[in-house]
Order: C-alpha cells, then sequence, then structure tokens
C-alpha cells in the first residue's frame, strides 16, 4: 500500500491538493494511505519552502503547486 502525504499548514490549496489526492484515489480504486502533515517540523524533513507539498512514499514529488489528476495518477500508479 503506497503511503501519501499532503503537506501544509491548511491554507486553501492544501486543502484543495488534498482533496484532489482522495478524488484520484477514489476515482481509481487504489490502496493508498492519504496523510495531512500541518507540523512544520515534520515538514522540514523534505526541505520544503513552499506549500502545498506532495510526499508519495517518502519522496517530494511536488512543492509549492498543485499537480495534475494525471501527474498524481502517474506517481500512485508507476511509484517514484
Amino acid at each position: 500500500m503506497r503511503n501519501v502525504k499532503v503537506l501544509g499548514s491548511g491554507c486553501a490549496n492544501c486543502k484543495r491538493l488534498e482533496g484532489l489526492v482522495h478524488k484520484v484515489v477514489a476515482d481509481h480504486g487504489l490502496q493508498v494511505e492519504v496523510e495531512k502533515v500541518t507540523d512544520y517540523a515534520q515538514m522540514m524533513r523534505w526541505n520544503i519552502m513552499r506549500t502545498p507539498g506532495l510526499v508519495v512514499d517518502d519522496t517530494l514529488v511536488a512543492a509549492g503547486r498543485i499537480p495534475s489528476e494525471a501527474e498524481i495518477l502517474g506517481w500512485l500508479k508507476a511509484g517514484v
């Protein structure tokens, strides 16, 4: 099972990214655990300077932007 972390303080874009990840997971019936990380100390583990951030299986794949559904699906299906 894949693990996905959405990094962000709770801003509108962070919430939008979290919703988009949940949508992709539900639409494609993927086995994915989605976590929301709001603690700045934890976020700094990935040296993120701008939110939102997206981590798939402990690898930062996007930061400071909202990736497309196709990008998210690709990361979740193919791995990072």
